[in-house]
């Protein structure tokens, strides 16, 4: 039973060895880059896997380059690697732009493939236009109308500018900007109704696509909805806030009149009220006039028959009052 047991365990350990050894020394991976046209030695494969890197990325990549006429270095290749690029993007971009004759060397792709951006997708884009749809955009018109537009634009990326350059976020900011400038310039928004070209003309002349990563081929207006009559809600608005002014300062007018009418009143009540005190001091200077004998008993009886003739010729002078209806005695 031991013998048995003892080649069972020679064999595994060889299987686990060889193993170990092809994992070290890809000798299919070498034969088949050989097959391929890619020259590469051996050992250099070896010293990758020391190096913390995969030989059968940078291999398959090397193959995929040669056979589209493309020279490129296994270091250039380690090399992004190790800065932590992704090295068959960059190799399917080159290839891509390679076909679509669009100028891409490998230093600008490992740029921008550094810079985080996706460099096959932008090749991608280069050849086959992106259309951007904007959100809507309000905008008012001289006359005071509110339009809304929504616009398609169709960009390309511009590879020279993907590195460093701004992204859709800047694209749709200034096409909104744009269109806001072109419809708040025009005299009336029936203008834009009837030529919606116009915006477009007036937005594409200001290049702004300068310093972004992209290249604007056109844009179009794809909808114009009639808003609010902005101006009209406008003026409503001045309109109630002159008559809160107005109604404000006629209030004020009228408490500053009833002050002065109750000033008025309180100044009549004093008046008033002296003219009762003046009038108190007479019974008092007619007896004192008795006491000191200025005055006699017929001075006196003359002056309250004068008195009595006085009150008599006021009442004659009054209006008579009618007398109360039946409605004021009820309401009393």
């Amino acid at each position: 039973m031991e013998g048995p047991v003892v080649y069972i365990l020679i064999g595994v350990a060889s299987l686990i060895g060889l193993w170990i050894i092809l994992y070290f020394i890809p000798v299919g991976l070498w034969f088949t880059a050989l097959l391929s046209g890619v020259r590469i030695n051996l050992f250099q494969l070896v010293f990758m896997r020391w190096r913390k890197v995969p030989p059968s990325l940078i291999v398959g990549s090397m193959i995929m380059a040669t056979k589209a006429g493309l020279k490129i270095s296994r270091d250039e290749l380690e090399a992004h690697y190790l800065a932590g690029g992704r090295v068959k993007s960059v190799i399917s971009a080159l290839i891509s732009a390679d076909k679509a004759n669009i100028r891409l060397d490998f230093n600008t792709a490992t740029a921008i493939d550094l810079a985080g951006r996706e460099v096959f997708e932008a090749v991608q884009m280069s050849v086959n236009p992106k259309v951007i749809n904007t959100p809507p955009v309000a905008a008012v018109a001289k006359d005071g109308i509110q339009l809304i537009a929504k616009a398609r634009v169709t960009v390309r990326a511009n590879i020279r500018q993907l590195v460093g350059g701004a992204g859709e976020e800047t694209i749709l900011a200034r096409i909104g900007e744009g269109v806001v400038s072109s419809i708040g310039s025009a005299e009336s928004h029936k203008s834009v109704l009837e030529n919606p070209d116009s915006i477009s003309k007036v937005v594409l002349g200001k290049g702004l696509d300068s310093g972004t990563a992209f290249e604007i081929l056109s844009i179009d207006i794809a909808d114009i909805d009639v808003g609010k009559n902005i101006g009209a809600v406008l003026q409503m608005d001045q309109a109630n806030a002159d008559k809160n002014i107005a109604q404000a300062k006629a209030e004020e007018r009228r408490a500053m009149a009833v002050a002065v009418e109750q000033e008025m009143k309180a100044r009549a009540q004093e008046a008033r009220a002296k003219v009762i005190e003046a009038e108190a001091e007479i019974p008092k200077a007619m007896a004192e006039a008795f006491r000191t004998g200025n005055l006699g008993i017929m001075d006196y009886y003359r002056m309250q028959n004068i008195k009595a003739d006085t009150e008599m010729r006021d009442s004659i002078a009054k209006p008579p009052q009618a007398p109360p209806s039946d409605k004021d005695k009820l309401s009393k």
